[in-house]
């Protein structure tokens, strides 16, 4: 999810933020009905959920690096590796997540060997980028559901999340003057990063006072945090898009690009809330 928008959709007519809006809007209500039937039936869905998007990101992640810099990465360890991650975290938590991504790491270092010394540290180095930011990343958003709380604290999670983008949004496009980091993403602004301020720290105060029982300073630091962390994950796939020179990840989902391209925002959030919502409200 991106703070105010910035793509432009080969043959339609884009929003004045740089979307195809109509598109944009269907594809997020239907993942956002599939999380939320995940959530609100069997709480072990949603450990489906995030690995199939886990895997088909990793997918497209590495495919960007192959198109963009021709880099190797070690696609079958670090798939098996990243599902690991995943599952292991519901039952074993952080102990699971490490093991996996250290286990995985040791598996990219030898599965590059046949391959000769060519790139051979680059390559390394994108696998395990590609299971750490990905994988790792994305449990934490399983662990936020381990919980008895656990639905309400994910509930808490993407609705920081998706005020942030809709306050950007809107405020970017009704009032956006100010780039905020021109040489990245040129559409976002200062009034948009603003809008997502206010949105998300009033989301977040009744969120978390509303389904958690916190206090409502609490949900204002827990929005505040999700807003910078929003938006910085969606500056830093920016930059890696820019660094490729590709315009998106991938094609899967129309107005959006790929599903790495809506999963930037969310994979640091999932980091923040879960420190954030263990601080505040220890489960």
């Amino acid at each position: 999810m991106s703070v105010g928008g910035e793509r432009d959709a080969p043959g339609k007519s884009p929003s004045r933020a740089g979307r195809d809006l109509p598109a944009a809007i269907a594809v997020g209500v239907g993942l956002g009905a599939v999380i939320l039937v995940a959530l609100l039936t069997v709480r072990e869905l949603f450990i489906g959920v995030v690995a199939v998007a886990v895997a088909v990101s990793t997918y497209e992640l590495a495919g960007a690096l192959k198109r963009g810099a021709g880099v190797r990465v070690a696609l079958v360890p670090v798939l098996l590796g990243g599902q690991a991650a995943v599952w292991l975290a519901w039952p074993l938590e952080r102990a699971g997540v490490l093991g996996a991504f250290v286990v995985t790491m040791l598996v990219c270092l030898m599965w590059r060997l046949k391959d000769g010394p060519d790139g051979y540290l680059r390559d390394v180095t994108a696998s395990v980028f590609t299971v750490a930011y990905v994988a790792v990343f994305a449990s934490f958003a399983v662990m936020l559901v381990v919980p008895d709380d656990g639905v309400f604290r994910v509930l808490a999670f993407l609705i920081g999340v998706v005020l942030s983008d809709t306050g950007g949004y809107v405020a970017g496009v009704l009032f956006g003057k100010h780039p905020m980091a021109p040489t990245i993403s040129p559409k976002k602004s200062w009034e948009g990063f603003a809008g997502s301020m206010v949105a998300g720290m009033v989301g977040g105060a009744l969120t978390l006072d509303l389904m958690l029982g916190g206090q409502w300073w609490q949900g204002a630091l827990f929005g505040a945090a999700i807003v910078v962390t929003a938006t910085a994950g969606d500056l830093v796939e920016s930059l890696i898009k820019r660094d490729l020179g590709i315009k998106d990840m991938g094609t899967l989902l129309p107005g959006h690009g790929g599903l790495m391209d809506r999963m930037d925002s969310l994979l640091p959030s999932a980091v923040v809330s879960w420190l954030l919502l263990q601080a505040f409200l220890p489960a």
